[in-house]
């Protein structure tokens, strides 16, 4: 997990909390607004428990959002490691910023919001396509839906339950 900045038309600031899978790549939610705090992200986080399950490890910077007592609480209740990169080594979570390289290249920098809904809704477009029309290499030329999908067919996983789906974000 990270946060990515950005702003409307207006110069007001918002910021958005990426997830993405370190296995599948698929990318189980972005979350927009202009406040995040670490009872927001438990929130999000508790959010993806019910409709993807959990990983046992999430990789984290040291924000403040990431340390707080509410993220530490929630991690503990949940059986959920936070494993916190070295300071100013963002090399350390690649995964999650090459996904936000892409964010930023391909859909931020290439919009003007005027507002927050109008964020949200496109970045939960641009979302969909990232999982669904997008080929990876890494993926074998798959889509990170695809390649769920197939993993969860060789390994014997119930496509209906999507807390089979083992998460690594």
């Amino acid at each position: 997990m990270d946060f990515v900045y950005d702003t409307l038309a207006t110069g007001r600031a918002f910021r958005s909390l990426t997830i993405v899978d370190n296995f599948t790549k698929l990318s189980p939610a972005i979350e927009a607004d202009f406040s995040l705090p670490g009872t927001r992200v438990a929130r999000v986080l508790d959010w993806l428990r019910e409709t993807h399950g959990l990983p046992e490890t999430i990789i984290v910077d040291n924000g403040t959002e990431f340390v707080s007592r509410a993220l530490d609480t929630w991690a503990h209740e949940n059986n959920v490691a936070l494993h916190f990169i070295q300071p100013g080594k963002p090399n350390q979570n690649c995964y999650i910023e090459n996904f936000n390289g892409r964010y930023r290249d391909e859909f931020l920098n290439q919009h003007i919001f005027n507002t927050l809904d109008q964020a949200r809704d496109l970045i939960e477009t641009w979302r969909e396509d990232y999982n669904r029309q997008r080929p990876h290499s890494s993926l074998d030329g798959l889509t990170p839906h695809e390649f769920t999908l197939k993993w969860m067919a060789e390994n014997q996983q119930p496509e209906a339950n999507p807390k089979a789906q083992k998460l690594h974000f």
